[in-house]
């Protein structure tokens, strides 16, 4: 391409850190075996898995059977809400808007069960609006999956609020976490959710692997039979490796807490900064604008934008991602999970983008990775593409 890329899609996923790989292929010699194995390699192999769900339960502030490993958050999400469906008469499961594919998934396979789907309306900044929540956590609601951060425009939920509502009204709620937890660890019992769903490839660790943590006395069925791993919830060979690497990513977040800082600090001390610095220079030029709720109510990584000719005419934002990438910014045009299938987007659909404006949407995700020095080229190299384009 004839410029070294810069990275600024941490969204969609993040370069594990050197020490994640270190310890993955130091267990991949050392502890290969298979952890049900009761002689010695097994052992060996059982031991390192402990200790890596003994480490994780503390950076979350929960006992080490509250952890159910995955193979990342779509399982995660699934397990989460056909496993506590499964116990509970069929009523009304409830979801947001703007929730990742893999909830809106589930939520459709559990209509097939006889169970009917809401959908929570958001505002123009993408969070759900707390006019409804009467409306909709009324019978027959019994279950509710809220997104805590949302991908693609940044916004961030006000999980614990609505959390507290379910709880008095005995509904079992789940939040995708997917997105929060790159940003530092909390206290699971803080958020006040049954269920919290993760994927590690997200805070620079491994891909293919995850966790679903549960409350205490939340009722779960597995999804598949097995050899009866994970609690009986999730049968399958532990990776043990994976699960190494994906403690040792969690370890290496800062810690926040949700009450106090709704809007988190971010996963390194200037993280913030730089994304406020970088968008103030972006929303000079005037083909783009910003998209989704200010920056301080967003993920503090985040950055969100429309595209414009400067005669006002919407850019096709995936057109555009690709000349970043000739231009050496790697970045996305929206959620990389459901980018392949349409280039109208669910989520700023929900927010009131008109029509051919949906499809003009940018997203750049920072990360630790990234110097000042970096980010001091991107508004240029937007120019140059921005120009090419009008």
């Amino acid at each position: 391409m004839g410029r070294p890329e810069l990275y600024l899609d941490a969204a969609a996923t993040t370069p594990p850190l050197p020490a994640v790989i270190a310890v993955m292929q130091q267990l991949q010699q050392t502890a290969w075996a298979n952890p049900s194995s009761l002689h010695g390699a097994g052992l060996a192999a059982a031991e390192a898995l402990e200790r890596s769900r003994w480490r994780m339960a503390e950076r979350f502030a929960v006992s080490p059977d509250q952890l159910i490993v995955t193979s990342g958050a779509t399982e995660s999400v699934h397990l989460a809400l056909l496993g506590s469906a499964a116990s509970l008469p069929p009523g009304r499961v409830v979801i947001s808007a703007v929730e990742h594919p893999a909830v809106i998934a589930a939520a459709h396979q559990l209509e097939a069960l006889g169970w009917s789907v809401a959908e929570w309306p958001v505002d123009s900044q993408g969070v759900v609006r707390l006019d409804q929540l009467d409306r909709l956590l009324s019978a027959p609601t019994q279950l509710v999956s809220l997104i805590a951060a949302q991908g693609e425009v940044g916004a961030l939920q006000p999980v614990i609020e609505i959390a507290q509502a379910c709880r008095e009204r005995g509904i079992v709620i789940h939040s995708d976490a997917t997105q929060l937890v790159p940003q530092g660890c909390f206290p699971f019992a803080q958020l006040r959710v049954d269920l919290l769903t993760l994927s590690a490839h997200k805070f620079r660790g491994p891909r293919g692997v995850g966790l679903l943590i549960r409350a205490p006395g939340v009722e779960l069925s597995p999804l598949q039979g097995g050899g009866g791993q994970e609690h009986g919830l999730r049968s399958g060979t532990e990776p043990v490796a994976l699960v190494s690497g994906m403690a040792e990513a969690l370890i290496a977040l800062p810690r926040f807490d949700p009450v106090s800082q709704p809007v988190p600090p971010g996963s390194s001390t200037q993280i913030r900064r730089q994304r406020d610095q970088l968008l103030e220079r972006l929303l000079e030029l005037p083909q783009l604008q910003l998209c989704g709720p200010s920056p301080d109510q967003r993920l503090p990584n985040h950055i969100s934008l429309l595209a414009k000719t400067i005669g006002g005419q919407p850019l096709p934002g995936r057109d555009l991602v690709r000349r970043l990438a000739a231009a050496g910014l790697a970045c996305s045009s929206g959620s990389a999970c459901s980018s392949g299938r349409s280039a109208d987007s669910a989520v700023l659909t929900a927010i009131g983008i008109p029509g051919p404006e949906r499809q003009s949407g940018l997203r750049l995700t920072l990360g630790p990775w990234l110097s000042d020095q970096d980010l001091d080229v991107v508004p240029g190299r937007f120019v140059s593409v921005l120009e090419a384009l009008s």
